[in-house]
């Protein structure tokens, strides 16, 4: 019998005897503290919901390069009952979850897409973005700033990306933010009905999309993505339309949640932002150091093909693991003074965890530095005396996580 940790005190089967299986509600109150209990006496433990949390920074970096396992395919659905239909197809036909040959065929396009046009061509574009943004509100002295420039500016990037109109942004935001829920550990069943009717909303905007691209094609991003496709001849219809439902997701809501906690944690270490606001060649680093401080995605997820031993245990063949992103941003064996917000920090790793490991690793790192980078500069260079009104509360802590509003002012 393995101990169900957490307020209730129950107990439930673990995979072998003494595991310690993590209750959902106590990991979603604080998350950081679970993760620093009980990384010091165990590399991995249970998850209520399924499956097994790896928490050392070494093993995820290790088990996320590949060794002894492979991308989750269906997996994630599957635990939660969830066997067909748009939520089902986001992960069956999309990139980030296959594997092989079937994961090297659906990411080709984009690679071949995004090497053709360079992040740093991006930059003004995404800095005029964010200074039309702070313009819209600026003479108020104060703002929402979640929806109204976290929200906005990667939303914005990504539809000039794909060539959608300006005035589909609010639309399918909406559905995205609704859509990315289901990537936590933390959802019920009660919920898995309005995010598939959202997945579905999304899956066929897209559609419609690629069609109207097909019938009139532009000089932009889809078009130049479709006709590499079509032209391969590899993917089917339904696998083109859920690599770029994967796109949008991953294009905008962690960069958006990502956005508010680099500005709310400057702001609630004022001479760090002051330093910034003085010296811009500091950005790089305060992005760098808040995207490890609060991830905005606090795991990801692979299965093992073998059974793998980690710190004397041995995490058994075909389970479904959580790596936590959380928990190794904080892992005294990685970093010097793991709990302290430093945007000087020295011992950065060159690959952040957050944007995953291996084969599978995030293929808009470079567009989401570039945003985060720029939109943070923009706000430094005509907001130097915000004040943080309203700080945000950021929940989760497996998946994408979730940020509710945040409130700033100055004086114009």
């Amino acid at each position: 019998m393995a101990e169900v940790i957490g307020t209730s005190d129950r107990v439930a089967l673990g995979a072998f005897d003494g595991l310690p299986v993590l209750n959902v509600a106590d990991l979603d109150a604080d998350p950081h503290g679970m993760f620093r209990r009980y990384r010091a006496a165990y590399p991995f433990v249970g998850h209520q919901a399924g499956g097994y949390l790896i928490l050392r920074h070494a093993d995820i970096e290790r088990l996320g390069n590949g060794s002894g396992t492979a991308a989750s395919e269906t997996a994630h659905p599957e635990m939660f009952g969830v066997t067909e239909g748009a939520l089902f197809d986001l992960f069956e036909q999309g990139m980030l979850t296959a594997n092989g040959a079937v994961h090297r065929r659906r990411r080709s396009p984009f690679s071949r897409s995004f090497a053709a046009r360079t992040m740093a061509d991006l930059r003004p574009q995404i800095r005029r973005s964010a200074e039309e943004l702070i313009e819209s509100w600026y003479a108020d002295g104060r703002v929402e700033f979640v929806d109204q420039f976290a929200a906005q500016l990667p939303a914005r990037v990504i539809g000039n990306l794909l060539g959608l109109p300006r005035a589909d942004i609010p639309s399918f935001t909406n559905l995205v933010y609704s859509v990315t829920r289901f990537f936590s550990s933390s959802i019920v069943p009660d919920e898995i009905p309005e995010l598939e009717a959202a997945c579905r909303g999304l899956r066929d905007y897209v559609e419609k999309t690629l069609d109207d691209r097909r019938s009139a094609p532009r000089d932009d991003f889809l078009s130049d993505f479709l006709g590499k496709a079509d032209a391969a001849g590899e993917l089917s219809p339904l696998e083109i339309v859920f690599q770029i439902v994967q796109l949008i997701i991953g294009g905008t809501d962690t960069t958006r949640v990502a956005i508010v906690m680099q500005l709310a944690l400057l702001l609630q270490h004022r001479e760090q932002w002051d330093a910034v606001c003085r010296d811009p060649s500091l950005v790089p680093g305060a992005v760098a150091e808040a995207m490890r401080f609060e991830p905005s995605v606090a795991s990801f997820v692979r299965v093992t093909t073998e059974d793998i031993e980690l710190g004397g245990a041995v995490l058994p063949a075909r389970q479904f693991i959580i790596l936590s992103t959380m928990s190794a941003a904080r892992d005294g064996d990685a970093y010097d003074r793991p709990d302290v917000f430093d945007i000087r920090r020295t011992d950065q790793p060159r690959l952040l965890p957050a944007f995953g490991a291996g084969a599978h690793r995030c293929i808009g790192e470079a567009l989401a530095r570039v945003e985060l980078e720029e939109s943070l500069a923009a706000l430094a260079a005509r907001l130097p005396h915000l004040r943080l009104d309203e700080a945000p509360v950021i929940k989760g802590h497996s998946g994408i996580r979730r940020v509710d509003s945040m409130r700033i002012s100055w004086q114009p």
